[in-house]
């Protein structure tokens, strides 16, 4: 008998006489994924060995194969974890003041290792939002030399309400941290603080930001170099402005009105940090359907899902286990069951279509950065990446969501696709206004090796939910079931639902692997040249 309580909606949706994909198998395996014997299939853990083994038996059970010049579904890599311990000392000074900042309490740290090591003070620089952006003649950095400072920026991006700059009031892609982290090693800086923008009130949530870094960061064992890179509470903002050109309260004034600047700072800054390392395999678990057409099926189109979780992290209520259910056991399995259905029903498309299950999503896309490092596949061969990040479990639903699907012709695609099910495509709700979503999955490290990628949710014109309460249960689960241990399968999971989107993923899987035309960025897009430069290199 189960230990848990697992209810299971069975709603009768207008799809449901076409499927072929199994509810009960699906179930199967997020009971598999999510069961605390995993242990929230942490990066590096027993748990997250047993998830991927697990997967690679499915995909021999079912028929899938290996991917070309693979001996087996495993593609294993090196990663190193770091965490900090007691001792490690980051310190402001001021003309006045040697300041000690208290890890957790007045800060967390992005990156950790010896890497970070900045024993002297050098010099701080604040350059705004840390954001250079071509396409709307913005850049940060263009007065400042930040070489060997530590710069200190905003999250977010600027104010505006023209959707032609910075897309009016939806956040961009250059809102993403990573990105902005990135830019600024690039630069030549030492490191990066970031100060949540008042305006953001996830970032400006400490307690949640804190227990989120409360587990091992991870990395890949060779990592290009990185640096120091720092969150502050909010509550120390001010702290770094002390007889700056400007203080904190002018920096917000700056951000509500559009008026951003960067300049030196006054402060210094040292760290020194002292850690618990270690260095692990992990593996990402990479199946195929070879295509059927002699020339196309030398081209691929790359399905994702992640199947590690957090693992084992702060106890809320008692319970210590982050098992991941919704994120992203649900997406996992759907995964499993659409290449199953595929090779089940004899499915032959044109191209060749590769089912990859990530490891290391959680710590920071590690599995997706190494398959871009190492693809097994050429990139400029892969068309589309179509990646899996949850699945709907709440209610059957009349419309979906593209995340990322402004960037290129992946979203007429998925127009086509949905008009066969009768389903409206809407832009993500405007609960997502705080976060770009397309940057926060394996999709955005697809997309910056030049693959055309798209994220496909269901919306919430739920159909048997009003509008309101769907967005209101919406909010509650990303707000108090996110990323802790009650995503679980305690939760009500709608199974009819859940068949319902992997049904709309195999159709349109199956439409792009069967097109002739690939799918390209838009003129304009940050990721267009990437893929020129894959192409031009035959990468």
């Amino acid at each position: 008998m189960m230990k848990y309580i697992l209810i299971v909606l069975f709603i009768c949706g207008r799809t449901a006489a076409q499927n072929s994909i199994s509810s009960a198998k699906i179930l199967h395996h997020i009971e598999v994924f999510g069961n605390d014997s995993l242990q929230g299939r942490g990066t590096g853990t027993h748990g997250c060995t047993i998830a991927a083994q697990y997967i690679a038996r499915q995909l021999h059970a079912y028929g899938i194969i290996p991917a070309p010049h693979q001996p087996d579904f495993f593609q294993t890599f090196p990663l190193h974890g770091s965490s900090p311990l007691t001792g490690t000392s980051f310190t402001l000074f001021t003309a006045v003041d040697t300041i000690p900042l208290q890890l957790h309490q007045q800060y967390v740290l992005y990156t950790t290792g010896e890497q970070t090591f900045i024993p002297s003070p050098v010099p701080l620089i604040f350059v705004g939002y840390g954001i250079i952006a071509p396409e709307y003649d913005y850049n940060d950095y263009l007065n400042v030399n930040v070489e060997n400072a530590i710069v200190v920026f905003l999250s977010g991006e600027p104010v505006s309400s023209d959707s032609m700059y910075f897309d009016g009031g939806r956040p961009t892609i250059h809102s993403s941290i990573t990105l902005k982290q990135k830019i600024a090693l690039a630069r030549g800086a030492r490191g990066s603080i970031i100060i949540p923008n008042p305006r953001d009130a996830v970032m400006n949530n400490w307690e949640e930001q804190n227990r989120q870094f409360l587990f091992e960061e991870s990395q890949l064992l060779y990592h290009p170099a990185s640096n120091l890179n720092i969150l502050l509470n909010p509550l120390q903002a001010q702290l770094l402005f002390r007889s700056a050109k400007y203080s904190f309260y002018e920096i917000e004034t700056m951000d509500k009105k559009g008026l951003m600047q960067s300049f030196p700072l006054a402060t210094q800054a040292s760290f020194q940090g002292k850690f618990s390392e270690r260095d692990f395999l992990s593996s990402n678990v990479i199946g195929m359907i070879e295509g059927s057409d002699p020339g196309l099926k030398e081209t691929f189109l790359l399905v994702t899902a992640h199947y590690d979780h957090l693992g084992i992290g702060p106890a809320l209520k008692g319970d210590s286990v982050y098992n991941g259910v919704f994120d992203n056991a649900g997406g996992v399995a759907a995964l499993l069951e659409i290449a199953h259905s595929l090779q089940q029903h004899r499915v032959k498309t044109k191209r060749s279509i590769l089912f990859a299950f990530l490891t290391g999503e959680e710590r920071g896309f590690l599995g997706s950065q190494y398959y871009c490092l190492n693809p097994v596949v050429p990139l400029y061969k892969t068309i589309a990446n179509i990646n899996i990040d949850g699945i709907a479990m709440f209610d059957t639903f009349n419309s979906i969501t593209g995340i990322g699907r402004e960037f290129s012709t992946l979203g007429e695609d998925l127009d086509t696709v949905a008009k066969k099910f009768f389903l409206n495509v809407e832009d993500p709700p405007a609960a997502f206004l705080d976060v770009q979503p397309f940057s926060n999955s394996d999709q955005f490290i697809f997309a910056q090796a030049g693959i055309p990628s798209i994220l496909v949710m269901e919306g919430l014109n739920y159909r048997n939910t009003p509008y309101e309460q769907g967005l209101d249960r919406f909010i509650h689960w990303g707000r108090d079931i996110y990323h802790s241990p009650f995503d679980d399968l305690h939760q009500t999971l709608n199974m009819e639902a859940a068949v319902e989107h992997a049904e709309i993923l195999k159709h349109y899987i199956e439409y792009l692997a069967n097109s002739d035309r690939e799918p390209q960025w838009h003129p304009g897009s940050i990721f267009i040249n990437a893929r020129l430069q894959t192409k031009a290199e035959k990468r």
